[in-house]
Parts: C-alpha cells; structure tokens; sequence
C-alpha cells in the first residue's frame, strides 16, 4: 500500500455505519413512533403501493458461538425450542395479514439468522409452507437463506429449493485453522466444497459465499490461501466484509484481545490483496464489500442501475415493503421502521398476546426520505444528483458543505447537480455517506455505536 493510501486510512478510519437504512437504527427518533402510527402504516402502505413484499425472517438458534459475530443469537443445542419458535413466527405473520387488508405477494424471502440451517428440514418447510399458503408469489420472486458449511445438509437444501429456494449463502470467513480457532468457526476446505457441490447439483443458480478480512491472526499469505481456495469453488457472489470490532455490544469477541487483530493499514492491505485476487478470477466489485461473477443477478442488477441495498444487504429484488419476522427483525415500509423486540422469550410472549412485537421505530420525515435516496444511490451507484427540487434540501447541502476534505482528496467529484465516488473513494463510502447523515451530525454521540470504516 503506497503512502498516500495509509494516510487516507488514517484520516478516515473512524466509527461509521454500513448504510443498510437511513436514518440508521442508533439515530431513530423513537419519542415520535408509536405501534398506533406503525399499523397506519401498514395500512397506508397498502392502500397506495402494489401488494409486492420482501420478508426477512430471523432465526436466531445456533449450537456455538462464533465469536466474531455481531447478530443477534440465541446459543443452544437444545433443538425442542424449533417449533415453539416457527409457530411464533408465523402468529407474528397472521398479526400483519390482519393489516394488510389485500392478498401480498411474496417477492422475496431471505432466512437469516443465527443460523437457519440449526432448524431440521421439515420444520423449515413448515415454515414456509405457512407463509406462502396465505399469499401469492411473484413470478420473478428470489428466495435465499445463510447456511452453515457444517450442518447444512443435502436435505435441507433440497427440502428449500423444492419451495422455491435458489439462493443460499455460506459463512466461510477464513480457511486458516488457526484464524478458525480463534474465533470458533472451524469447517474444513472440503465440507464447503461438498456443501457447494450439491447445491450445484440440485439446481441453486446463485451460491454466495461470506469471507472476512481483519480477523485475529490473519495474514496475507492467509488472506491468499483463502480466496484461492475460494476461487477454485467459484462461488457466484461474494461478500468480502470488514470486522466489525465491537465488543462492548458482542462480549464474545473478548475472547481475543485486540493485540491479536491486525493494525489499520495491515488490515487494508488484507482487502487489497484479496480484492485483487478476486478481480484477476472475474469477480466484479458491485457495491460496498460485495463481488460477483458476470453471471449473477447482483451484477445484471448493478449495470442496469436497478441494485437495490436494505437491512438484508444488497439484493437484485426492489420492494418498497420489507417486513421483518422474529426476533430482532427490522421492518421497513420506505416511510418508517420498526424493530422487534430483541429477547427471544419477550418476543415469543408478545406475539402470544396478539400484539405485534415492535418495540422502537422511526418515522421518516421529507428530509429523512431525500437523504435516504442520495445514500442508497451512492451505496448502490457510486452516484447521486439533485437537479430536481424534490431531490434537494437543506440536510444535502449541509452534507455538501462537509465534503471539501473528500473532494480534495479525489474520494468525490462533483458535477453541476451531482456526486461521483471515485475509484479512489470506494474504499470510503461509509465515510461519503456519513457526510450527509445529518442525523448522526446533529447528535452528540457520533463515535459510540459503530465498528471502524476500515
């Protein structure tokens, strides 16, 4: 890495958000929610848009912690809490079809978790069969889930993708045995590619792989191990995250200190050499941490302008409704947001008592709504304009005035009515962003809630 770029990271590697939704969920204005303006809502949402819906479902059981991990989990090898949990869940799902007051049609379901593949097959399929008996189903709908090589197994995805199930992602992280020590997550080289290969041989056009930089105890030549390894697998889309280092909200990852993490510039240097590899093997960078093959709908996606970034990350598929089941799942209805409640045995007795289990949301205003665009062009486009009225407001140019130190480091270039990340600033779009979060500029606890941009 030249001098020029170890500045930069110096300069920029701050605390910042990954823009999955503005305002971000720290700076909800919770004082101005309530369930009541939640359900008008729903119900104006319906009312003026089409029927189409995303869902996300969380499924937070796992058997051991991994300890880099910053979801939402529930540790447990008791797997009696399966159907108990479903059954919620598709209560949960009853409460809003209350709401709706027309037929949705599923446009996208994405299992997260946790880890989905902790739930045995057939109660998985009683899940879904439970969700798509009460609705219609897109002719372009995308179904995916998040699998882990090791338990993932080929009834699982076989039982998915008889429902419709054609893309499933993988947890890989790092192959080094002695980075998977450290932060417990061992699977070996070979069950990924088993595991990838009968997807394959069933019939999944889309398998995604994770991988981390910036673990404890990785190196380049690790790094380089990994992604040839990753390489000969040739996943369709990769996610190539940052570590998000945050242990004063995931006490797991204490059990490393932060002496065993690699200094700021290591880490960069990690991404570049692996970003590299992942370029000279035919992976296009897509949008922020994200590759994929030519082949991919993420990429047709991003050439055709129509990429589309929420709280399950980027996606090929565009609903203005995403509703979010389980525990801790977020909802968004692209004029406000609601979470749900985050304990597992709260969520499971609110749901029992009829209520929808939210416990905080946001309501966004006219301002809110303009930034959210210019964010998610920038995260999805590496471009934003505002040569119309209703694309200005106060909030951007106030993000424009904070942008001279990006501009003159060749991070942005403006034209007349518009923003373009460089090649140069791709690495710090977080930082581009944070610009315009008037939200977080306004508030007086900007550097508590979030990992560091690299």
């Amino acid at each position: 890495m030249d001098m020029d770029q170890n500045n930069l990271i110096r300069k920029y590697n701050v605390p910042g958000p990954r823009y999955t939704s503005y305002p971000t969920v720290p700076y909800w204005d919770n004082d101005l929610f309530s369930m009541e303006k939640w359900q008008e809502e729903i119900f104006k949402s319906f009312i003026n848009d089409n029927e189409e819906v995303s869902l996300y479902i969380h499924l937070p059981y796992c058997e051991s912690l991994c300890t880099f991990c910053g979801c939402n989990t529930r540790i447990t090898v008791n797997h009696d809490v399966e159907i108990p949990y479903i059954n919620t869940v598709l209560k949960e799902w009853a409460l809003y079809l209350k709401l709706m007051k027309k037929t949705p049609v599923i446009k996208e379901i994405h299992l997260g978790g946790g880890t989905p593949t902790f739930f045995k097959p057939e109660n998985l399929k009683k899940l879904i069969d439970g969700i798509l008996d009460t609705c219609s189903t897109s002719s372009d709908a995308e179904f995916g889930f998040e699998g882990h090589p090791n338990n993932t197994t080929e009834q699982h995805l076989q039982t998915l993708y008889d429902l419709g199930f054609k893309r499933v992602s993988f947890g890989i992280q790092d192959f080094d045995p002695i980075v998977q020590h450290a932060i417990h997550r061992v699977q070996t080289y070979d069950s990924v590619k088993t595991v990838t290969e009968t997807a394959r041989a069933i019939g999944y056009t889309s398998i995604g792989y994770d991988i981390i930089y910036g673990l404890p105890f990785q190196t380049i030549s690790g790094i380089e191990d990994t992604v040839q390894k990753v390489r000969q697998l040739k996943p369709d889309r990769i996610a190539f995250y940052s570590y998000a280092h945050v242990p004063w909200i995931k006490p797991g990852q204490r059990k490393f200190s932060e002496a065993d993490l690699p200094s700021d510039e290591s880490k960069r240097d990690l991404y570049e050499r692996g970003r590299d590899l992942l370029e000279q093997s035919g992976y296009v960078e897509i949008g922020m941490d994200h590759f994929a093959l030519k082949s991919d709908s993420l990429y047709k996606a991003s050439v055709n302008k129509a990429l589309h970034r929420n709280f399950m990350g980027y996606t090929s598929q565009y609903t203005s409704r995403l509703i979010g089941l389980g525990v801790s799942a977020i909802s968004d209805l692209w004029g406000a947001y609601a979470q749900n409640i985050k304990a597992v045995e709260d969520y499971i007795e609110k749901v029992n008592d009829g209520k929808i289990p939210v416990f905080k949301g946001h309501i966004l205003s006219n301002q809110d709504m303009i930034l959210r665009q210019h964010i998610l062009n920038i995260m999805c486009k590496f471009y934003t304009s505002w040569s119309s009225p209703g694309e200005q407001s106060i909030g951007l140019y106030d993000g424009i005035g904070r942008m001279k130190d990006l501009e003159k480091d060749d991070l942005i270039r403006f034209g007349l009515y518009s923003l373009e990340v460089t090649e140069k600033g791709k690495p710090f779009m977080r930082n581009i962003c944070m610009a315009l979060d008037a939200r977080m500029q306004a508030s007086s606890t900007k550097e508590v809630k979030f990992s560091k941009v690299v």
